[in-house]
C-alpha cells in the first residue's frame, strides 16, 4: 500500500485520533423498566494516519458499526475522544458538526438502502453538494457528470435512472460518488462489497484504491471478512465485544497473529490453494451477551489458552513488536496453535 497523504495533510500525520471510546444503550423491559445496559463500545483508541487504511474486523456483535456511528456522533458516544483534522467532535453541535462531517463520509452495507427509491442518481449525487450550496446549477450539474465518470458511470446512460434500474455494484458506485462529491479526508466503509457478489467485490475494491490514490483519501474500513481486508487495509484491528484485542500492520497480522482470537479468525478461513486442507472451525460457543460480559479477557469463555489470570484481571494492551500491539496475558508465539491439546495441555479453562 502506498502512503498517500489526505487533501493538504502530510503522510503520517493523524487525521483521525479516538481514545477510550465508550457507547452503551440502556435495554428496557416491556413495562419500561430498565433491564440492562449493552456495552457496545468500552474503551477503544486508535489513530488513523492520512492516506491510511485501517481495516477493522471482528464476527456480527462485535460492535464495528456502533463504532463507526459514534466516531460519527450519530449517536454520541457516551464518553471517549473523536478528534479529527485536529478537531474534537465530542464538543461539536449544530453547524460547526455538520461542517466538520463534510470531511468525514460514510459507505453503508446495503447500497439501496441508502438511496432514495424515488430520485434519480444525478439528484442523489447532486445532494450533498446542494445541502452545502457547493456552487450553482450549472457548476452542480457539471460535477455530478465528473463524479459518476469518477466512480466508472457513464453519466449519459445512468444518470437519469433510479435505482431500482441499478445492479448492486452499481448502486454502491452511486454511493461512493456522493461519498466523495464534497472531497472528504476519510470515508468510513461499513461492510461496503459484503452484500457484492466475489466479482463485483473486486471491482468495487479496485475503486477504492484507484480513488485513494487520484483523491489523496483514508479508510476506515469496517468488515467481518478478514481475506478481504487484507486486500485493503494498511493496519488491521481485530475488535471482540467491544474491545479492541490486537492492531498491527497487515502482513504482520496475518502471518503472526499474537491474540488467540486473531488466530482463530484466521484458521477459519479457507484455503484458495490446491490440495489445502478445509478449514478448521477453532472458536467454540457464541460470544457473550454484551449486557453481561464476562470479567477480565472478554475472549476468556472461548478461549483455550485462558486461566484465572484472564478472569481476575482485564489484559492491557502492550507492543510485543513495532506498531504491533496485543491486549492478551498469554501472546502467542510465532508457529503456536491455540487448538492443539499440546497447546492448552496444563492451562485451566477459566
Amino acid at each position: 500500500m502506498t502512503d498517500q497523504a489526505g487533501p493538504g495533510r502530510p503522510p503520517g500525520e493523524v487525521l483521525l485520533s479516538v481514545r477510550d471510546l465508550v457507547q452503551e444503550f440502556i435495554v428496557r423491559e416491556r413495562g419500561g423498566g430498565k433491564a440492562g445496559v449493552v456495552q457496545a463500545v468500552s474503551g477503544v483508541s486508535f489513530d488513523v494516519m492520512a492516506g491510511e487504511t485501517l481495516g477493522i474486523v471482528g464476527e456480527t456483535g462485535s460492535g464495528k458499526s456502533t463504532l463507526a456511528r459514534a466516531i460519527l456522533q450519530a449517536p454520541r458516544p457516551k464518553s471517549g475522544s473523536v478528534v479529527f483534522r485536529g478537531t474534537e467532535l465530542t464538543n461539536l453541535r449544530g453547524g460547526r458538526l455538520l461542517q466538520a462531517r463534510r470531511h468525514l463520509q460514510f459507505v453503508f452495507q446495503d447500497p439501496f438502502g441508502s438511496l432514495d427509491p424515488k430520485w434519480k442518481v444525478r439528484s442523489i449525487v447532486d445532494e450533498p453538494l446542494l445541502a452545502y450550496r457547493a456552487g450553482g446549477r450549472e457548476a452542480r450539474r457539471k460535477r455530478v457528470s465528473e463524479l459518476l465518470d469518477l466512480v466508472g458511470l457513464d453519466p449519459a446512460r445512468y444518470a437519469g435512472r433510479h435505482p431500482r434500474e441499478l445492479s448492486g455494484g452499481q448502486a454502491q458506485r452511486v454511493a461512493i460518488a456522493r461519498a466523495v462529491a464534497l472531497e472528504p479526508s476519510l470515508i468510513i466503509c461499513d461492510e461496503a462489497v459484503s452484500s457484492l457478489d466475489v466479482l463485483i467485490q473486486a471491482q468495487v475494491l479496485n475503486l477504492f484504491e484507484k480513488l485513494r490514490g487520484e483523491l489523496g483519501l483514508s479508510y476506515l474500513f469496517i468488515a467481518h471478512d478478514l481475506a478481504l481486508v487484507k486486500q485493503v487495509s494498511d493496519r488491521v484491528a481485530v475488535m471482540y465485544l467491544g474491545k479492541l484485542c490486537e492492531v498491527g500492520h497487515g502482513e504482520a497480522v496475518y502471518r503472526r497473529p499474537l491474540h488467540p482470537y486473531t488466530k482463530a479468525l484466521l484458521d477459519s478461513i479457507p484455503s484458495t490453494e490446491p490440495g489445502a486442507g478445509r478449514a478448521t472451525a477453532t472458536i467454540k460457543g457464541e460470544p457473550p451477551s454484551p449486557i453481561n460480559p464476562p470479567s477480565g479477557c472478554r475472549f476468556r469463555t472461548r478461549c483455550p489458552l485462558a486461566t484465572d489470570l484472564c478472569a481476575a484481571e482485564e489484559p492491557l494492551p502492550r507492543e510485543l513488536a513495532p506498531g504491533h500491539v496485543v491486549a492478551c496475558h498469554f501472546p502467542l508465539m510465532p508457529g503456536t496453535s491455540v487448538i492443539t491439546p499440546a497447546a492448552t495441555s496444563g492451562v485451566r479453562q477459566a
